[in-house]
């Protein structure tokens, strides 16, 4: 068989042995031991090979605003610094910006992203508009999907459910929602799910971001996914609460959410730096125990969030990073556990997005990410490099592997 790339000794998550893996016209063909084809093929040496990293919640279109504005001690004055911020954004603005930490977000083996971009009436389309573009231009390294959402307030925004229903009607990919920023949560919730139903989109809140575990607004976007049909197609980001309950509040919690089909995704940079500011000693984590939620049949991811701004005023936007952190955090030792890390940023967040084809398999288009360690546990643990990565079968970036120098 003729291949258009063949790399062999390829180790593979969940998987014993080394296998080779075929590529032809852009997609996979051949997953196996030791194919027999008339090329050498390229030695990946037992490396650790992904279908590409995925973040299911990313705010490109306010990222790199680090020096621009002040960061805020909380939530709501992080909200305010970027809410002044952004009156000055120009859609030339946003994707410099948005392109500056994308490029990035690839070179470390992301090949699919979820990005929340913020409309409401000031802003208008504007940073939509302008993650349009970027979508368009990179699609040969990366899948993006755009979430519309109303950062300020929605019921307490006069004039924003307009602005978010031209989002959907220009092409949003689904919407979000935060309704902790609004008197009525409960309204807001009804909102969104009322948008999604209307425009047949999924949903993607900021939810429940405090450290008081009573009141969790969970419960409510779980019962309305149930009444409406939408089990499956939603998702909450952050979840801080989760961190604060009991083990018997957190497990109910687990199991409503399983059988609502509401996933989580938790955001161990943003939480960390946010949450417990009014603790001058014990600091609490406020990261929720995705790896635990997952055990208990939740579909969970962990993601990025936000880079260099009030939010979150680092990041490289490095997932096996964000792995890495969660897991020092988490205090995950155990080798299966750190597996489950590296699933968290690959396989379950696919499953977040309801990611058709993803996963290294014939017939699936031949997207991968070459890391340098040979396990999962391992990748996360060191924090393994991507050494290069392959879209649709063609080779969208390198980092050689670094070597020593010694004195002869």
């Amino acid at each position: 068989m003729m291949f258009d790339h063949l790399f062999r000794n390829a180790r593979l998550p969940g998987r014993g042995e080394a296998v080779d893996l075929g590529i032809r016209h852009g997609r996979f063909v051949a997953v196996e031991p030791a194919i027999e084809a008339a090329m050498p093929g390229e030695d990946l040496g037992g490396r650790l090979v992904v279908p590409g990293l995925v973040e299911t919640h990313l705010h490109l279109d306010k990222a790199c605003l680090f020096g621009r504005c002040a960061c805020g001690s909380n939530v709501q004055e992080a909200i305010a610094a970027v809410a002044g911020a952004k009156r000055g954004f120009t859609e030339d603005d946003v994707y410099e910006r948005a392109s500056r930490a994308l490029e990035r977000a690839i070179l470390q083996g992301t090949t699919r992203i979820r990005t929340h971009v913020e409309v409401d009436p000031r802003i208008g389309l504007t940073s939509f508009r302008a993650l349009k573009r970027l979508k368009a231009d990179y699609a040969w390294a990366v899948d993006l999907e755009l979430c519309a959402f109303p950062q300020e307030g929605l019921l307490d925004d006069p004039g924003c459910e307009e602005v978010l229903e031209a989002a959907l009607l220009e092409g949003a990919d689904l919407v979000g929602g935060v309704p902790y920023v609004d008197k009525d949560r409960n309204g807001q919730i009804a909102r969104i799910f009322a948008l999604a139903r209307r425009f047949d989109v999924d949903i993607d809140f900021h939810l429940d971001f405090d450290l008081d575990p009573a009141d969790a607004s969970l419960f409510e976007v779980c019962r309305m996914a149930e009444a409406t049909g939408w089990q499956g197609r939603v998702a909450i980001g952050h979840v801080t609460k989760l961190s604060a309950m009991a083990p018997e509040a957190f497990a109910s919690a687990a199991k409503r959410l399983r059988e609502a089909g509401v996933a989580v995704t938790v955001l161990p940079a943003t939480d960390l730096f946010l949450t417990g500011r009014d603790h001058d000693r014990d600091v609490p984590r406020g990261v929720a125990h995705a790896h635990r939620l997952a055990a208990m049949g939740v579909t969970c991811s962990i993601s990025t969030n936000n880079v260099l701004n009030p939010f979150t005023p680092y990041g490289d936007c490095s997932l096996i990073r964000m792995a890495n952190l969660y897991a020092n955090v988490a205090q995950v030792s155990d080798e299966t556990d750190l597996a489950t890390c590296l699933d968290l940023v690959t396989g379950s967040s696919a499953r977040l997005m309801r990611l058709d084809g993803y996963g290294i398999a014939p017939g699936h288009a031949a997207d991968m990410v070459v890391l340098d360690a040979s396990s999962p546990a391992e990748a996360v643990a060191t924090l393994a490099p991507p050494l290069f990565g392959l879209k649709a079968g063609r080779r969208t970036f390198e980092r050689p592997a670094p070597r020593l120098l010694r004195e002869a």
